[in-house]
């Protein structure tokens, strides 16, 4: 680092057998907090930044951004204007898993505006940035003024051989069982999301382990940095608890509010509740309203305004944590949770299969108050998503997609793109039944699934799974088994804790733990853990990964019961929808590749617009028929078989002479593809001239009697005619 006129302070480790540095002081000095993190060849730099509060705020504005840019790979973006627009779907995925860690680790009632962004500036093929954003956020957040309570640090946990393994590169996770994102401080797990391929409850606690075991060094050299060059933190004045106004509020609110959250209905319960909350508002503001003091200047009427702001909002903050406490109250004391359902219970659930026509598969799938339509859609390769990504150029032929309109949850707002929420909730449904899909080879298919969601109090990403398994068996997908998801929630106070099943929107919010597993009989394929405690015990852990598996097999085999008449044994369907497109693939030889395309593809062309099919050739020779109904699959099959036949020897032909030559003839027994007869093959008997026989345009039967190495056909017209008159068929 010589010939800087500053001083860079930087901390390097080995982490899964290649050095990982940490850096500051020699990029955007001017940010709250800048590092630098290299690992392998790849190289991100994450800042922190801080603003001021809003007037009248009571929300923490934290922001995540995740930025990959082209030039860090040498390459240049696509499209029209070349250069980057908005993020892209992978981007917003490691935006919302640094937020979510990261989210919980500050003092509460902090309302500064914080922003985090890490830019990809190099990129290797064997070190995704994602981890290398993670840990930066983390380090910036720490050397910094801010009060973030960290450090927190991320590894990736793959398997291979039965053996678990730090940072994979992308080969090795081509082929690991495992695909596990695990974040942690020193001591406990802040968050979790992965897949894997059918992992038992006990593998994955296993790996869990080993992550937080292993990330224990990145969050000392995280110290290490602070150390050497972090700032002082800042002093942060929160606002003192007002023990009068919570008092107050109690003693009016709390034997109303206590009675309206035992209400089941979550339409009722939502309406009792803000009846009491809007009594409670209107006495405690218009007791402040009617107090007497002197509004004779225009600073007293701003200052009494102010004051008035402030006591609502307290008096709102107030009111929502005590609706918490009463509700955690009964969960732990009474073993009672919201809607009446003791903690492991599954709500009442119900499935259809295909309750709307024309669609290829669909499925709705009904837990409580939860309901996803989803549908599948089936297309040909062309129809695959083409992702460009810094490692490449990839197609993507299973999509999923996840839409929350606001009606699903009684409100009345735009509709807009999808969300970062919806993104997210998306490909955690597409990762878990992504493991279940078959191969190309199996289902030569590009698969679009659609989760409609139409209500929601609960997890409707995990009934997008239930109900996407529905829909790709109702599309006859042949999927290696069916899954379901099931979001678990977790209450602790003290000694007590609780592991609440199937939790509803409310449990969500008011606990301490909220994960959501996905699964075949079999073992997990998706996992997403979000924990809001500083630490929960791996027994606790263990029990609710116990309690979740209990609860998903609940889920399958209801969702079999449902469905038994229209998907009998739990199976696909084995005959299409008849609105499906049809497909076949044919095998032919490579070098027959150049029949099928013709002269500047012209007869690919033909085949296309005659049978009404889509025809795609690709290089080992695979000949992929899409077509929109059977009968353009099969004449589009026929006319592809019929240009890329193969001569087999002692079958009759009927072929036509194409050319005469001194010692034979050349016939053509199917288009581009010819065979000798040699004038001692003509007929019985002494030949003397081909032209005696045969001239150029008759049709004549022939018998294939020889293939030599090289390809060429040798043809007999005699034993065509001998096995001719021995069969009883008029000869040539």
């Amino acid at each position: 680092m010589s010939g800087y006129w500053f001083e860079p302070s930087s901390v390097t480790l080995d982490i899964g057998g290649r050095p990982l540095t940490l850096e500051t002081g020699r990029m955007a000095k001017q940010a709250a907090g800048a590092t630098l993190v290299t690992y392998g060849g790849t190289v991100v730099l994450v800042t922190a930044s801080h603003g001021d509060p809003r007037p009248g705020q009571s929300f923490f504005p934290l922001t995540v951004d995740f930025v990959e840019k082209t030039s860090a790979a040498g390459k240049i973006p696509g499209g029209f204007f070349k250069r980057e627009a908005r993020l892209s779907d992978r981007e917003i995925l490691v935006c919302r898993f640094i937020d979510r860690s990261i989210r919980p680790l500050w003092p509460t009632g902090y309302v500064d505006e914080v922003h985090v962004v890490a830019t990809v500036l190099a990129v290797d093929n064997d070190n995704p940035p994602d981890l290398p954003a993670f840990i930066g956020a983390s380090t910036s957040l720490m050397i910094s003024d801010l009060p973030f309570q960290g450090p927190i640090a991320a590894l990736r946990i793959g398997k291979q051989d039965g053996q678990l393994n730090i940072n994979p590169t992308h080969e090795q996770l081509q082929d690991s069982a495992l695909d596990l994102v695990v974040a942690g401080s020193e001591k406990a797990l802040v968050m979790v999301e992965g897949g894997a391929k059918e992992a038992t409850e006990a593998e994955i606690l296993e790996a869990l382990q080993f992550g937080h075991e292993n990330l224990q060094p990145l969050l000392k050299a995280q110290d290490e940095l602070r150390e050497m060059a972090g700032k002082p933190k800042r002093e942060v004045v929160l606002p003192e608890a007002d023990t009068a106004l919570g008092d107050r509020i109690r003693k009016l609110a709390e034997p109303k509010l206590r009675e309206a959250v035992r209400i089941q209905t979550k339409k009722e319960r939502y309406d009792a509740i803000s009846d009491v909350e809007k009594g409670v508002m209107n006495e405690i503001t218009t007791e402040y309203r009617e107090e007497k003091v002197s509004l004779d200047t225009l600073d007293a009427v701003e200052e009494r305004q102010a004051g008035l702001r402030s006591l609502t909002g307290k008096s709102k903050d107030l009111l929502h944590d005590l609706r918490s406490d009463l509700m955690r109250e009964r969960l732990l004391d009474d073993g009672v949770r919201i809607d009446g359902r003791a903690p492991a219970d599954v709500r009442q659930i119900f499935s259809e299969v295909r309750p709307l026509p024309r669609a290829h598969g669909v499925a709705m799938f009904t837990r409580g108050e939860t309901q996803a339509l989803v549908y599948t859609t089936l297309g040909s390769g062309r129809d695959a998503q083409t992702v460009d990504s810094l490692q490449g150029r990839t197609d993507k032929r299973f999509m999923l997609h996840y839409n929350f309109p606001p009606f699903s949850v009684g409100e009345a707002r735009f509709l807009r793109g999808p969300s970062r929420r919806d993104i997210g909730h998306g490909n955690l449904a597409e990762r878990a039944l992504s493991a279940v899909m078959p191969s190309e080879d199996d289902f030569p298919y590009t698969v679009r699934v659609v989760s409609e969601v139409l209500e929601s109090n609960g997890s409707s990403s995990m009934a997008t799974i239930c109900g996407g398994t529905l829909a790709l068996m109702d599309a006859g997908v042949p999927l290696k088994a069916p899954v379901a998801g099931i979001a678990m929630g977790l209450i602790v106070s003290g000694d007590k804790h609780a592991v609440l099943s199937d939790i509803l929107g409310d449990e969500d919010h008011l606990g301490d733990m909220d994960f959501k597993v996905a699964g075949t009989p079999a073992g997990i394929t998706a996992l997403q853990m979000d924990i809001k405690i500083k630490s929960v015990d791996w027994t606790v852990m263990e029990e609710a990964l116990a309690q979740a598996r209990e609860g998903r097999l609940h889920i399958l085999e209801t969702m079999e019961r449902d469905t038994k008449e229209d998907l009998p044994g739990f199976g696909h369907r084995q005959v299409l929808s008849d609105w499906a497109p049809r497909m076949e693939v044919i095998q032919i030889k490579p070098d027959r590749i150049r029949d099928i395309i013709g002269p500047g593809g012209r007869v690919i062309r033909g085949i296309q617009e005659m049978s009404g099919s889509n025809v795609e050739v690709d290089d080992s020779g695979s000949v992929s028929v899409f077509a929109p109904d059977l009968a353009s699959l099969e004449r589009a099959q026929a006319m592809v078989e019929e240009l890329t036949q193969e001569a087999e020897i002692d079958k009759l032909y009927t072929g036509k002479v194409k050319r005469i030559a001194d010692f034979g003839a050349f016939v053509e027994i199917f288009p581009g593809t010819d065979g000798l007869v040699h004038i001692s093959h003509l007929a019985e008997g002494r030949v003397d001239s081909v032209t005696d026989v045969l001239a150029e345009g008759d049709e004549v039967l022939v018998k294939c009697i020889d293939i030599d190495p090289t390809g060429r056909i040798r043809l007999s017209r005699k034993e065509a005619l001998i096995g001719a008159i021995a069969e009883g068929t008029p000869g040539s």
